[in-house]
């Protein structure tokens, strides 16, 4: 009863958000703590003007995460209530998503993902826009600048542009090379006007090595940290779960349900490669990563046709993510 009553379209479900985002932070509100960035993550050219600011104060710091989680889940409800790639109403996809990042512990506290992931999806409401459209320019425009500023908060949001245009050669009508043109100047221009203001401020090599320490340095916080390995095992599972799920439904689905999810399809694969292609990138990185896996579950549990399953499935999963926010002290 408890899933039946959560995938509804009451908005009961999205008053639930905050206090399931709070409810899964309170320990890091008890004991705030800052992230443990590498050099130079910290200074992203427009995350740095925040950081600033609240750097000495760890609990500031928990309270904005908690915020942008927030935003982030009822930004995605935004995107589905417009679009409607999942069918059924439902406010499921915004509670499930702060479910999901509940369980990433380390992350529960200010990161410039969340910046990054926030403009993402800016984006990609942008891009969903263009659907079955002519000579979206405009829009494409939008989509590369909202990437770009996204990546001046956190850089790995670059590594999503393939994904991008792949989905405007999906959803355009008749595209042609403007269409991706206009997205790489729009996404290049933030980078642009960052450079003009570090050569008026002689700051450029300091913006450089800031580039070059994002780029390069190695960081792995997997290793050894068997509690977020057991948890994105399940995870996986679930994703598995759900692609099941969407493959026996696709024939049944509208077209622009299908090019939507075929997007998040290819973003999700992207976010998995910047790991790979990255050494920079870590952890942070599943908080865009969960943003296509959430849509995915949220499709699973929707429209699954046994109660009994699915209501243990996800209380199941719940209890997975409860169980995170103790089994890192137990590891310790």
């Amino acid at each position: 009863m408890i899933l039946k009553k959560l995938k509804s379209n009451s908005s009961v479900s999205l008053f639930l958000v905050p206090l399931v985002t709070i409810a899964l932070w309170i320990k890091s509100l008890q004991h705030p703590f800052a992230y443990n960035y590498f050099p130079g993550e910290d200074q992203n050219i427009l995350f740095n003007l925040i950081y600033r600011l609240v750097h000495d104060k760890p609990l500031v710091q928990v309270i904005i995460g908690i915020v942008m989680v927030i935003l982030l889940a009822y930004t995605m409800q935004l995107v589905n209530d417009r679009f409607m790639f999942i069918r059924i109403k439902s406010k499921l996809p915004a509670l499930l998503f702060v479910v999901i990042v509940g369980g990433f512990v380390p992350m529960h506290t200010l990161h410039p993902v969340y910046f990054g992931a926030l403009f993402m999806l800016f984006a990609v409401y942008r891009l969903f826009g263009i659907f079955d459209t002519k000579k979206a320019y405009a829009s494409t425009f939008d989509v590369g600048f909202l990437l770009g500023v996204g990546a001046l908060f956190y850089l790995d949001v670059a590594v999503l542009i393939p994904a991008f245009i792949v989905g405007i050669a999906l959803l355009g009508r008749e595209v042609g090379w403007r269409e991706f043109t206009t997205l790489i100047l729009g996404f290049f221009l933030p980078f642009a006007f960052s450079a003009a203001y570090a050569v008026l401020t002689d700051s450029w090599l300091e913006v450089l090595n800031i580039m070059k320490e994002s780029i390069v340095t190695p960081v792995n916080h997997f290793r050894s940290n068997i509690p977020l390995q057991v948890y994105l095992v399940a995870l996986i599972l679930y994703t598995i779960a759900g692609s099941i799920g969407m493959f026996g439904q696709y024939d049944t689905k509208k077209i622009s349900s299908r090019k939507y999810f075929t997007v998040f399809f290819w973003i999700f694969i992207f976010s998995l490669a910047g790991f790979a292609l990255n050494p920079v990138t870590s952890q942070e990185m599943l908080v865009i990563t969960a943003i296509p896996v959430t849509y995915l579950i949220a499709n699973y549990f929707v429209f699954m046709k046994s109660r009994f399953w699915s209501e243990l499935l996800f209380i199941l999963l719940v209890l997975i993510v409860v169980s995170m926010q103790f089994s890192f002290d137990f590891f310790q």
